[in-house]
């Protein structure tokens, strides 16, 4: 049995945040995207990690593009 994997990812500027993860790992990523939130050496802010953690919990739901303006 193949397991499907899934891939998230946001490219801010010149950084690119890339997540590939299962279904079984959703609380895990959501945390560590969290920590890379509170983190002030990485570029990931927490609107940033808003939209992220949204996507990880609905896939299927097409982002609003008025969520995607960075204020």
């Amino acid at each position: 049995m193949t397991q499907e994997l899934n891939v998230l990812a946001l490219i801010k500027g010149t950084e690119r945040f890339i997540f590939v993860y299962d279904d079984y790992s959703k609380d895990e990523l959501i945390d560590d995207i969290r920590d890379k939130a509170a983190d002030p050496a990485v570029a990931l802010n927490w609107f940033d990690a808003s939209v992220l953690t949204e996507r990880v919990r609905n896939p299927a739901a097409e982002p609003d593009p008025a969520d995607l303006l960075d204020e």
